[in-house]
């Protein structure tokens, strides 16, 4: 008798860590099991060598106020210049070298957008920065056939005190695909002594604009034609239409690495939110953070709404833009909106600056004109679709 109770107890024993056992596994294979994290979210990087921008704007052409030469070698836009022509009426003209592919779309963000873009023969398209400043030659014929003549000759020995500075070209922009983040480091404007500045169009010449504030930069009287040599061309959250797909994360990782972007993430409890996003690039990575980790979208309840805040930060030199966005859950359709709400927050080392800054109202503000809006569905198979569009509200 006693022995069959013993039996029966081990019997139990043996039955029990079995469960157990199978509990483990289970546990086990449940945690080995990717979780699924969806970014609705995202920032391209269009490669760029080098920018100039000539205003005449006080001096205008019967049909351009600026000049906007830029320089390329990469695998996405080819090898070559282009010069952008800025017009009376708001639109651009993109002429640009036969080695470029270009693609017309990306110039939507330009003022109210592109009227023409025609491939011309430059033979003597030149930019360059040495000790003395920039030197800069372009030729070219315009639409109406009339000859256009840009030099930039800086002979000025005093050394260059560049800065970095969120160019405000999205400012003129009517209709954009989506918010233009021009980031320019070592950016700096021509200096007025030791410079020649020619801009001539059909043989009439055109006098550039002065930088519009009193006070010198760096002990020097300046002209507002400006450049960079590490430009950093980035747009928000490209218009999109389309399936939103989700990344395969390991559970409990705080990094997540995908092409040239890397996921920072934090948990709660088995499910991924995003902390950050690093677009990385050959120049500086563009990183959007977010004040309390954005959610999962397949993790949010029906009915319910979220506020949170947002940073975009490349180099520190050229600041941070900071806004919020929020989230509405109904109807099982979520609705994504942001907006750069406080603007760009720059970080000037100089007095100047700060100065410039303050009158030029529109480099910090524009930004909390751009709204974005994202109507996310999920689909009877589990999968989402997202739908997404900028517009200007001021």
């Amino acid at each position: 008798m006693q022995i069959d109770i013993n039996q029966t107890i081990m019997k139990t024993i043996i039955k029990l860590c079995g469960l157990l056992f199978i509990n483990f596994i289970l546990i086990q294979t449940s945690n080995s099991q990717n979780a699924m994290l969806y970014n609705p979210f995202h920032i391209a990087i269009d490669p760029m060598e080098r920018i100039l921008l000539i205003n005449f704007e006080k001096d205008p052409d019967s049909l351009y106020i600026g000049f906007e030469p830029q320089v390329f070698n990469d695998s996405i836009n080819g090898k070559g210049h282009l010069v952008i022509g800025w017009r009376i009426d708001g639109k651009v003209d993109v002429y640009h070298e036969p080695g470029l592919a270009l693609d017309p779309n990306k110039y939507d963000i330009a003022g109210k957008g592109l009227a023409n873009m025609l491939k011309r023969e430059m033979p003597f398209a030149f930019s360059e920065i040495n000790d003395f400043g920039l030197q800069a030659h372009y030729e070219f014929q315009d639409i109406h056939n009339r000859k256009v003549v840009i030099k930039v000759t800086e002979e000025n020995p005093k050394k260059r005190k560049p800065f970095g500075l969120l160019a405000p070209m999205g400012a003129a922009a009517e209709s954009p695909s989506a918010m233009p983040l021009v980031l320019l480091h070592d950016f700096y404007f021509v200096r007025k002594k030791h410079s020649q500045i020619e801009v001539a169009i059909n043989g009439k010449q055109h006098q550039p604009d002065d930088l519009p504030m009193p006070l010198p930069i760096d002990g020097s009287k300046m002209t507002f034609t400006r450049y960079s040599p590490e430009p950093l061309i980035a747009t928000l959250n490209p218009a999109f239409n389309g399936e939103l797909l989700g990344l395969n994360v390991e559970p409990g990782g705080v990094l997540h690495k995908d092409g040239n972007i890397d996921y920072h993430m934090a948990w709660f409890g088995n499910v991924p939110s995003i902390k950050r996003i690093s677009f990385n690039n050959e120049t500086h990575p563009v990183e959007l953070r977010f004040t309390t980790p954005f959610p999962n979208i397949n993790s949010i309840e029906n009915n319910t709404s979220f506020k949170g805040r947002f940073e975009i930060e490349a180099h520190p030199t050229t600041g941070r833009i900071i806004g919020h966005y929020t989230i509405e859950k109904t109807d099982e359709a979520i609705t994504i909106v942001m907006i750069p709400s406080k603007g760009w927050k720059p970080r000037p080392t100089k007095f100047s600056l700060r100065v410039l800054y303050t009158m030029g109202k529109v480099f910090k503000k524009w930004p909390t004109t751009y709204k974005w809006t994202a109507n996310i569905q999920q689909n009877a198979d589990g999968t989402f679709f997202m739908k997404s569009s900028w517009e200007r509200t001021k």
